[in-house]
């Protein structure tokens, strides 16, 4: 029952309202057909990610408790602003973006990974 909290947590955090005003030193988002996979971002998220309990929650194209990464991917653009605040959700969990169910907080989590995490979800927006 805590990882569905804590999975419910990170959903909510990655999916929290954002601000997309601040475009300037954003990483480009994928396009359609891109090969992500040599993408050090893509990478680092990816093997953070697996090593979490997230996939209890969320998947990559379908909703699970949490919304699908390629829908948070579309709701976010991949500004340093979003990556921090979707990062810090990560961290400190939230509810209320998606649905009622709270994501469960991930205290013990680097900002530095939780923001890598963000940038791999961020990552999936056309792809």
């Amino acid at each position: 029952m805590k990882k569905y909290s804590i999975i419910i947590a990170l959903l909510a955090i990655m999916t929290a309202c954002g601000n997309n005003n601040d475009k300037a030193a954003a990483p480009a988002p994928a396009t359609v057909g891109t090969d992500l996979s040599a993408n050090p971002d893509y990478q680092k998220g990816l093997e953070l990610i697996a090593k979490s309990d997230c996939l209890t929650c969320h998947k990559v194209n379908e909703k699970l408790i949490g919304p699908a990464y390629k829908d948070v991917a579309k709701k976010y653009e991949a500004t340093d602003e979003n990556i921090a605040l979707l990062a810090s959700k990560v961290i400190k969990g939230g509810s209320g973006v998606w649905s009622a169910v709270p994501m469960t907080p991930h205290a013990t989590l680097s900002e530095a990974d939780a923001k890598q995490m963000v940038k791999y979800v961020l990552l999936l927006r056309n792809k």
